[in-house]
């Protein structure tokens, strides 16, 4: 069966790099992808969502905060503003941050540029969260 190398790397460096991967999916701003060995080249950005990587009939899931996904036929690349394993989401931290996004939310709409980020801060604490508990 063919496979192919996955990497996620961040801002702060890599968070992930395997070979043998069977599969990929992730959801880009125009839908959810799922990535075979073999596919057309692709650049998309992606959503603050999980990603899933099936290898060996085994499942390994990241949080991601956006960013791009970049497909060749032997190589994904995920570039992310932030990224993390499932196993290594602290769900307290989390959900403070969750707590805090919903304040910031609930009090007077002074600025939409603040209201916008406790919108995403909300959004990845949510994801951190959802996927934890999976």
């Amino acid at each position: 069966m063919k496979t192919f190398t996955v990497s996620v790397v961040t801002p702060d460096g890599p968070v992930y790099e395997e070979t043998g991967a069977e599969m990929v999916s992730a959801k880009a701003t125009s839908g959810e992808l799922g990535i075979l060995p073999g596919h057309v080249p692709l650049v998309a950005p992606l959503e603050i969502n999980a990603i899933r990587v099936e290898k060996d009939n085994n499942t390994q899931i990241l949080a991601v905060s956006g960013g791009f996904i970049e497909v060749r036929p032997e190589q994904v690349t995920i570039l992310a503003q932030a990224a993390e394993m499932a196993s290594d989401i602290d769900v307290d931290r989390a959900k403070a941050a969750k707590e805090r996004a919903e304040k910031r939310l609930q009090g007077t709409k002074q600025d939409d540029i603040d209201f916008k980020r406790a919108e995403l801060a909300l959004n990845r604490a949510m994801n951190r969260i959802n996927i934890k508990s999976r």
